[in-house]
């Protein structure tokens, strides 16, 4: 199960997939020797607006104040994808507030890159209920530690007909299931909300996440990777958590939750912590012990408190183990599109992948206008989408262009390679060679900036306004 091991066969799968042009997500190619542009700008002027393409030019210019050179043949991770969950209150508001014609346009918005679509490659799903759900629930709600009830008849109402729709647009979709809570009777409260999971429960809980995993795949929705535990240093007497310390987890991984996916034949790639980068040093406490780090891939991270940098401590110590960034949501606390379009675009997408992260997801993929429907979690929470829950008018939120300017043109498989770093207010930037072969360059500056780009001896120029995103994309095969 470690990265690494999976890593190459990944790498051919996607490769061969391209080649056959089995992918439907790929955006409209550039024509050799052009470089597309889509741009958005702080003031929703232009919203992953596909500019007039550029072209590469034969030389330097000595002159330029800013050159990001990209360099190919330097490669770093790969990426596993880009998008954000699948909450039971996104699954309910797709399903069951839209009519058939606004959940078809917003479907192939997300999942396909047809259009104004931005082609989102991986969905978390919560595991039973979270903070955004209808109501509390689970796949066992009776002491049954042999699982004999176990079902997920609950999910299969209408977030397993949401997810399978996605599939239906985008075959290549992967999801990571992560639970915010054992049911009650496994747990120190006795409820869903807090406390923490009870030693005698190990065994029962990890055979509990495998049954999910083995359930969802009946459904043809196949668990690429899960998580043992959502924010697992939060107790909340409000909404579905559960405490689980490093050294609880790095028990539970060890003895109970790795042998069972092993001993099921599953290869779902276990990703541990889920939680804040402010505490790095939990996953670090989980791998020190090399029996646990036998069966983990990855480490996943949350923007709610810290520093993406520590990401890169963790990658120094554990080079064979994933750097996943998992979940942030952006609310009523942060507002104006502008300030929330720079921060998520330099920390959540630039930093994060500088920070070696393979995948950007965000929190909840729909919300209403009300931020709900809530589940005695965050209040003002904003989804990727706004669905007004009355009139089914879909508002296409920030996070969703955020998104969409690396989900449109990075593929998974995709490596990050070598691009010249600059300082806060420089035209910072981050570079991906794609499977089949495609180049792209994602550029933010906080100020107003012209820069050259220079990629095997030749250049192309742009001026980006203050505070504004673009995306390029080329090809490999440029005319000599």
């Amino acid at each position: 199960m470690k990265y690494a091991h999976v890593r190459w066969k990944l790498t051919l799968l996607l490769t061969l997939i391209v080649l056959l042009g089995f992918l439907p997500m790929t955006p409209v190619n550039a024509q050799s020797g052009a470089v597309q542009a889509w741009l958005t700008t702080p003031n929703r002027a232009k919203l992953l607006s596909h500019e007039p393409d550029l072209a590469f030019v034969e030389g330097a210019n000595a002159d330029a104040q800013y050159v990001i050179q990209i360099d190919d043949s330097v490669r770093y991770q790969q990426m596993e994808g880009f998008g954000a969950a699948m909450t039971d209150s996104s699954a309910w508001l797709i399903m069951r507030v839209l009519n058939a014609a606004q959940r078809t346009e917003l479907m192939n918005n997300l999942f396909t890159r047809e259009g104004d679509g931005i082609g989102l490659s991986y969905v978390r799903l919560p595991i039973g209920a979270s903070d955004f759900a209808v109501h509390d629930y689970s796949y066992a709600s009776e002491r049954d530690p042999d699982l004999e009830n176990f079902s997920i008849n609950y999910d299969e109402a209408y977030i397993i007909p949401a997810l399978q729709l996605a599939l239906d647009l985008n075959p290549q979709l992967r999801f990571m299931g992560s639970p915010w809570s054992a049911p009650g009777w496994m747990k120190s409260t006795g409820s869903f909300h807090g406390g923490r999971l009870l030693a005698e429960y190990y065994p029962a809980w990890a055979n509990y996440l495998v049954r999910f995993i083995q359930a969802y795949a009946e459904h043809g929705i196949p668990i690429d990777s899960l998580t043992p535990q959502n924010e697992p240093n939060h107790s909340q007497d409000t909404y579905p958590t559960m405490l689980m310390s490093a050294e609880g987890q790095q028990t539970f991984v060890r003895d109970h939750l790795g042998p069972a996916l092993r001993d099921a034949g599953l290869d779902t790639r276990l990703v541990i912590f889920d939680h804040n980068w402010d505490l790095w040093r939990y996953p670090m406490l989980v791998l020190s012990d090399p029996e646990a780090a036998a069966f983990v891939d990855g480490v996943a991270f949350h923007c709610y408190g810290g520093d993406v940098g520590v990401q890169s401590i963790v990658h120094e110590n554990y080079p064979d183990v994933g750097i996943w960034f998992t979940e942030c949501s952006g609310g009523g606390w942060a507002e104006g599109f502008g300030s929330n379009l720079g921060w998520n675009t330099r920390t959540l997408g630039i930093n994060n992948f500088r920070n070696w992260g393979n995948s950007l997801m965000l929190w909840n993929i729909a919300l209403d206008q009300n931020a709900g429907p809530q589940n005695g979690g965050c209040g003002n929470c904003r989804g990727v989408v706004t669905i007004n829950d009355s009139s089914g008018e879909v508002t296409y939120n920030e996070e969703y262009y955020i998104l969409g300017h690396w989900s449109k043109f990075v593929d998974p498989g995709a490596y990050r390679i070598e691009s010249t770093a600059f300082d806060e207010g420089q035209p910072q930037n981050v570079a991906f060679l794609n499977p089949d072969g495609s180049l792209v360059l994602v550029v933010h500056a906080t100020q107003a900036a012209t820069f050259t780009v220079e990629w095997q001896g030749r250049q192309f120029e742009y001026s980006l306004p203050a505070g504004a995103v673009v995306s390029f994309k080329w090809a490999a095969e440029q005319p000599s």
